[in-house]
């Protein structure tokens, strides 16, 4: 991927233009204006309002109108500071606690850490548990086992969680008091996952992502039924429904779209170029500094990183992407995934940023794409591990509402000036401009095209270093909001000074007419 928005050209001779289009309130917050200049009001919305979230100052009532009810909701929440402050042993009206299966699973974490102690010590450890009395080892056993015990059950009885009528309310902490404050209507997705250990005990873990953090809140772990029913009570809050009527609301209607067999996963695996540039060298280099240092110990030392890239490309991919399936709901579309970890994940309606199709070679005869995704604030990368082109076509029409990818016409870099600036591989580059979306195409063994909607250009960026300045050509970035660049490469002079400033125009059109992303629409 390149660089996000904020990136430049680092070469301290590149020349770059820039123009940042008009931003939108529905992918950023609106800025607050400077001291004593005016404040421009914002147009009225239909349907209720909102109440202001934890630590908010209550809006001023319009002039002639009533004055706001004292004594609701709103004053009897504590702000993030006050809730720090609260004896930790108080539980909040209406908070609840986690799954008893929970503190199992959080002693694993000092119990993971004694382990790397005692291995990293090695042949020591060994003596000093050699030399200590047999009763003391079963003292020291059942010391270890009763702190760790402890620590978990004392981190599960201070964690709450509790739902007001504008935000989800975390409390947990012994020591370090934490609490967490997710506005109901910045909620991103909330994700269902299910490792393989928790779906033995019928429990599961809720993921929420948030607009504007780069981490996930988690409540980990809810009864599966109360996982889902949990869901499906902050996706209708989220929404705008009343709190008594999301929780009659139950767990939206879904209808599945396309599913991806096993099968198809191994086949990709197959014929994916990556795959075996990766598998090759995992097992001929190690043999050959065997052979070069007579060492067993330097072949496991290259042998376990190398191991460890094929497990992820292989293996690893194949257990994440089994049994891949998208359904199509109110709330978004859903994934479903995993062997061994089940995962429910969602993609929120109008919050992709950016779409990228990945043709490798082997693929392309066979007419298969991979689907990846950028979502705003979420970390849901891909769509479609593999699919038949017309499939993935119809599949991105869903989360690219009116964007015909079959109807784009590509135009490629021209070969005077390109083949000096990149040679052989120029001709991999091509632009395609629509109504709905700006498209640029890159590579040749492994093709990607990557697609940004014009309402959700943050900014549009021309580059030129000193040699494709001499050749006449130059470079095109559009950012998203989501770390994510489009990039029109190696362009006539003329035409990227052109498509800067249409593009700065198309975005500022397209986000002026953009439907709200909106909950359960």
């Amino acid at each position: 991927m390149t660089p996000g928005p904020q990136g430049s050209d680092p070469r301290p001779e590149a020349r770059d233009a820039q123009t940042v289009p008009e931003p939108s309130a529905a992918d950023e917050p609106v800025p607050a204006p400077a001291s004593g200049g005016p404040v421009a009001e914002p147009p009225a919305a239909a349907g209720p309002v909102p109440a202001p979230a934890a630590g908010e100052p209550a809006p001023a009532p319009a002039a002639g109108g009533p004055a706001p009810a004292v004594g609701g909701p709103a004053d009897q929440r504590p702000a993030a500071a006050e809730s720090a402050a609260e004896p930790p042993s108080a539980s909040g009206p209406g908070e609840r606690r986690l799954h008893p299966f929970t503190p199992l699973r959080r002693a694993w974490v000092p119990i993971a850490a004694t382990v790397g102690v005692l291995a990293q010590q090695g042949d020591q450890a060994g003596r000093w548990v050699a030399d200590l009395p047999a009763l003391l080892r079963v003292a020291a056993v059942a010391g270890l086992i009763m702190v760790f015990g402890a620590y978990g059950f004392l981190s599960w009885w201070f964690t709450h969680y509790a739902i007001t009528d504008t935000e989800l309310r975390i409390r947990s902490g012994l020591l370090f008091r934490r609490t967490a404050h997710i506005r109901l209507d910045r909620l991103q997705a909330v994700d269902v996952t299910r490792p393989l250990l928790a779906r033995l005990t019928g429990v599961a873990s809720l993921r929420l992502d948030v607009i504007g953090t780069e981490e996930k809140d988690q409540l980990a772990f809810l009864g599966e039924k109360e996982a889902v029913a949990l869901r499906a009570e902050l996706l209708a809050r989220a929404a705008g429904f009343a709190p008594e009527e999301a929780v009659s609301l139950g767990e939206a209607p879904e209808r599945e779209l396309l599913r991806v067999t096993p099968r198809e996963i191994v086949v990709s695996l197959l014929l994916n170029l990556g795959v075996w540039a990766l598998l090759v060298p995992g097992l001929t280099v190690p043999a050959v500094v065997w052979w070069l240092s007579s060492s067993p110990w330097a072949a496991l030392v290259t042998v376990l990183p190398m191991l460890g890239a094929v497990w992820a490309g292989t293996a690893g991919r194949f257990l994440t992407e089994y049994d891949w399936r998208v359904a199509e709901s109110p709330d978004g579309l859903r994934l479903d995934h995993g062997l061994l970890d089940r995962a429910h994940e969602t993609v929120p309606p109008g919050r992709v940023q950016c779409v990228r199709i990945v043709e490798p070679l082997l693929w392309r005869r066979r007419g298969l794409v991979r689907v990846e995704l950028k979502v705003a604030g979420s970390n849901n990368t891909v769509l479609i591990p593999v699919a038949a082109k017309d499939a993935a076509f119809a599949m991105i029409a869903r989360v690219l509402p009116g964007v015909d990818l079959a109807a784009l016409s590509y135009s490629g870099s021209p070969r005077t000036g390109s083949r000096w600036v990149v040679p052989v591989w120029w001709k991999g580059y091509a632009l395609a401009l629509s109504p709905e979306v700006f498209a640029a195409r890159h590579g040749r063994l492994c093709l990607r095209t990557d697609i940004v909607p014009h309402a959700k250009v943050q900014s549009v960026r021309l580059t030129q270093g000193p040699w494709a300045r001499a050749r006449g050509v130059a470079d095109v970035h559009v950012d998203t909001g989501a770390n994510c660049t489009a990039t029109a490469r190696l362009r006539p002079e003329a035409e990227a000074a052109t498509l800067l400033h249409a593009q700065a125009a198309r975005s500022r059109t397209s986000r002026a007419s953009a439907r709200p992303d909106r909950w359960m629409t």
